[in-house]
């Protein structure tokens, strides 16, 4: 697989979120009290341990612009943690649960052949290759079923 990056949401924001208990929307955070099995932090790109609490909220994507934007449900641990910043490793969120990835070119257009469902245990090779052609600008990976933001892959 060609060098990549998993990006976490900036630490501005789950920064800000914590302090201000405010969404990118003007919603109010909710508090949710993880059970171990889901609550995944867009921060850290790790699941929330049973008994953490974690802040849900809509977190305005920074890609892909115009016809294929749009907001997703994010959490994030209420308490600081560190951003995920790993090179050329798949964090424990999108391992997890069913995955879409979807492949954007430099025009925020969607490449739809690219653009594959799979369960998070096998994401390697869809991943791969929507890393390793031409067209990829990046990658967003979102759960399948609520279609929810895991996190944005750069190619290095």
């Amino acid at each position: 697989m060609n060098d990549f990056r998993c990006v976490p949401i900036p630490t501005e924001t789950a920064e800000r979120f914590r302090r201000t208990g405010t969404d990118d929307a003007g919603n109010t955070l909710r508090q949710v009290v993880a059970a171990g099995n889901g609550s995944p932090c867009r921060h850290c790109l790790r699941l929330g341990q049973a008994g953490e609490v974690m802040l849900l909220g809509s977190y305005n994507l920074p890609g892909p612009l115009g016809i294929y934007w749009t907001p997703s449900p994010i959490f994030v641990h209420a308490e600081p943690c560190e951003a995920f910043s790993a090179m050329n490793a798949l964090p424990e969120i999108v391992r997890y649960c069913q995955v879409s990835v979807r492949s954007y070119d430099q025009d925020d257009q969607c490449i739809y052949d690219l653009g594959e469902a799979i369960d998070g245990i096998s994401v390697e090779a869809p991943l791969a290759r929507a890393i390793a052609d031409p067209r990829t600008k990046f990658v967003n990976i979102h759960t399948a079923k609520p279609g929810c933001m895991l996190c944005r892959v750069e190619r290095i």
